[in-house]
C-alpha cells in the first residue's frame, strides 16, 4: 500500500473512518506505545489492534520508533508522525456514510475528554473557555468562519512549540495540559430557529 504523502489523500479519511484506528492514533499522538500495551489500555483484541497499527503504518500515519524484548518476544513500539489534519478537498471525496462514522468518533472523544476535564476541575483554570455561538451566514460566509477557524489552529500549533522551548529551558515544571476544540457545522432547524443572529453561553474569564 502507497504510504499517503499529501495530508489531502482521502484515503486518510477512510483510513480514521474506523472507531478504535481513531483511538489508536489518539493514543499515539501523545505517546509511543506498543500494539500489547494499546490492546490493555483501549480494551481491544490485540490481534485487531496489531492489524489497525500495521494498517496506520503502512498509510505513514505512524512509524516505528523502537524495538523492545518483553517476555521473550520482541515488542514494537510506535508513534504517531504526527497530528492528522484533513483537508477540505480529501473531505469532500469521501463518502457521507464515512463523513458520519469519522465525526461521530470525533465527537465521542472530545464530549469524554471535555467531561473528564470538567469533573477534575479542568475548566477552574482563570482564562479557561466554554463558548457557543449560532450564526446566519451564507456560502462565502460560512467558508469564511472555516477558514478562520484553520488559522486558528495553525496559531495554536505556534503557541504549543513555542511553549514547548520555553518549558524544556524550565524543566517542564510549569506544564499545563490543555485541550482545545472547535467545530463548524451547519445548525439543526430548531436550534438556529431559536437564535434569529447570534448568541454565545459558557464562560470566558480574563
Amino acid at each position: 500500500m502507497r504510504a499517503i504523502s499529501d495530508i489531502g489523500d482521502p484515503r486518510l479519511v477512510k483510513a480514521l473512518a474506523h472507531p478504535l484506528r481513531v483511538q489508536i492514533l489518539t493514543t499515539l499522538e501523545d505517546r509511543v506505545a506498543s500494539p500489547s500495551d494499546l490492546a490493555a489500555e483501549l480494551d481491544a483484541p490485540l490481534g485487531n489492534v496489531s492489524y489497525h497499527v500495521r494498517t496506520l503504518a503502512d498509510l505513514g500515519l505512524v512509524k516505528l520508533v523502537k524495538r523492545r524484548t518483553r517476555r521473550g518476544a520482541v515488542e514494537h513500539y510506535y508513534q504517531a508522525r504526527g497530528r492528522a489534519q484533513v483537508s477540505n478537498r480529501a473531505w469532500a471525496q469521501v463518502p457521507g456514510v464515512v463523513k458520519r462514522s469519522m465525526v461521530a468518533v470525533a465527537l465521542e472523544q472530545a464530549v469524554d475528554a471535555a467531561g473528564a476535564a470538567a469533573a477534575a476541575g479542568g475548566f477552574d483554570h482563570e482564562d479557561s473557555n466554554l463558548s457557543r455561538q449560532t450564526v446566519t451566514l451564507d456560502a462565502e460566509g460560512f467558508s469564511e468562519v472555516s477558514q478562520a477557524i484553520g488559522r486558528l489552529h495553525e496559531e495554536v500549533a505556534g503557541i504549543h512549540e513555542r511553549s514547548t522551548a520555553r518549558l524544556e529551558k524550565a524543566g517542564n515544571e510549569r506544564a499545563v495540559q490543555a485541550g482545545v476544540v472547535t467545530m463548524l457545522f451547519e445548525a439543526a432547524a430548531g436550534e438556529a430557529d431559536a437564535s434569529s443572529n447570534s448568541s454565545a453561553t459558557g464562560r470566558k474569564r480574563r
